[in-house]
C-alpha cells in the first residue's frame, strides 16, 4: 500500500468535496460534518461520474401530505439519474444492498457486488492521505 497526499489540512470545507485521480483511479473526497470520506467515481448503476453530483439532503419518512426535508450535506445525488446515496455509508437510499464503491476511511494518522469502492484516508496535520 502507498500513502498519496489528497489534500491540505482545511481544504475541503464542511458539505465540500474534491476530486482527485490517483494511480490512474478517480476518487471524490468528502468532508460530511468534519469525517471525511473518500468514494471512487463510478456509481453503481450506470457508471457516471457520481461524484461530480450534487450534495444536498433529502426527504424524510413522514405522513401522508407531510414533506418534511433534512440530512443536509448527507446525500450525494448522481448527475445522470438521480440515485441518492448517503455519503456516511455509501448506501443507496431505497436500496441499502447497492453503495457507492468506497474505501475503507481511517482519521488520525475491493469491490463488492454493485458497491461503490471506498477509499482508505488518513488524516494529519500535513493534511489527506489516500492509501492505495
Amino acid at each position: 500500500m502507498s500513502r498519496h497526499r489528497v489534500a491540505g489540512p482545511g481544504e475541503i470545507p464542511s458539505g465540500g468535496r474534491k476530486l482527485v485521480k490517483v494511480n490512474g483511479l478517480e476518487f471524490g473526497i468528502f468532508n460530511v460534518g468534519g469525517q471525511y470520506r473518500a468514494y471512487r467515481n463510478v456509481c453503481p448503476h450506470a457508471g457516471a461520474d457520481v461524484c461530480v453530483g450534487t450534495i444536498g439532503g433529502t426527504r424524510l419518512p413522514a405522513r401522508v401530505y407531510e414533506y418534511v426535508y433534512g440530512r443536509e450535506n448527507e446525500i450525494l445525488r448522481c448527475p445522470w439519474h438521480g440515485w441518492e446515496f448517503d455519503l456516511t455509508t455509501g448506501e443507496h437510499l431505497v436500496d441499502p444492498q447497492v453503495k457507492l464503491r468506497a474505501g475503507k476511511l481511517e482519521t488520525s494518522g475491493d469491490r463488492s457486488g454493485e458497491n461503490l469502492e471506498r477509499g482508505i484516508l488518513e488524516t494529519d496535520d500535513d493534511g489527506i492521505f489516500l492509501i492505495l
